[in-house]
């Protein structure tokens, strides 16, 4: 698991914005999607893998106990496949030809590498999207965010791996296209402590918030809670 470390500079800046360390915290449940990225056999499997992150591996027990707090508190569980798509060209411009070859091996269609890790635990509710970018929420890559808004989600929490690609771009978009957005710090994964920290100490002073596994079940249990009491 990485060793998360936010800057004392940066909880200030985002406590100067908006008056508090976590802006999201009262999300309403019955509104708030987790949105888990790429956590495929592809990027988790020494051997299938074409881009091995071993951390990812790591975080799915915090990726279940998230998931299934979400569907108690009466939100949606959205997982997401990385999937080759032959057209995007700059993906593989430059890139050495057996590097593309694995890529396309591991992330097609009905490939091993395609496949959701098999720990994970997923719902017959649960969603499952095709994403075609980094970004999930590019109009190119999916109709993620159609969907979450014709579901009537506005607030998401992004975790899968690795966090300074997929998952921060997602995370970015998502905040461009309205979407209250939320980083769970211990339930991404990157390659290194440094990229993991950089990439969402970055998102967190600009784009969103940054909350725990822990923190996020807490605040979905009590808000959906206080949402029955008020009824």
């Amino acid at each position: 698991m990485h060793a998360l470390s936010i800057p004392k500079w940066a909880v200030e800046r985002v406590v100067e914005r908006h008056g508090t360390a976590h802006p999201y915290a009262d999300l309403d449940p019955a509104r708030t999607a987790l949105v888990v990225v790429d956590m495929q056999n592809g990027f988790m499997v020494e051997g299938v893998a074409h881009a091995l992150c071993r951390t990812a591996v790591e975080i799915v027990p915090n990726v279940n106990r998230l998931a299934a707090a979400v569907r108690r508190a009466g939100g949606r569980v959205v997982w997401i496949r990385n999937t080759y798509d032959p057209t995007w060209l700059t993906m593989q411009a430059n890139v050495r030809a057996e590097k593309v070859a694995k890529r396309i091996e591991s992330m097609t269609e009905g490939s091993v590498g395609h496949q959701l890790y098999p720990e994970l635990d997923i719902k017959p509710g649960d969603t499952i999207v095709q994403k075609y970018r980094f970004s999930a929420f590019l109009p190119e890559s999916s109709d993620l965010a159609v969907r979450l808004r014709a579901g009537g989600y506005d607030t998401v929490l992004i975790a899968g791996t690795v966090t300074n690609v997929c998952c921060e771009s997602s995370a970015r978009d998502a905040m461009m296209m309205s979407f209250k957005t939320v980083m769970v710090s211990d339930a991404n994964a990157a390659n290194s402590d440094e990229e993991h920290n950089a990439s969402l100490v970055n998102f967190y002073v600009t784009f969103g918030d940054v909350m725990d596994t822990a923190y996020l079940i807490e605040r979905l249990e009590a808000n959906a809670a206080a949402r029955i009491a008020a009824e």
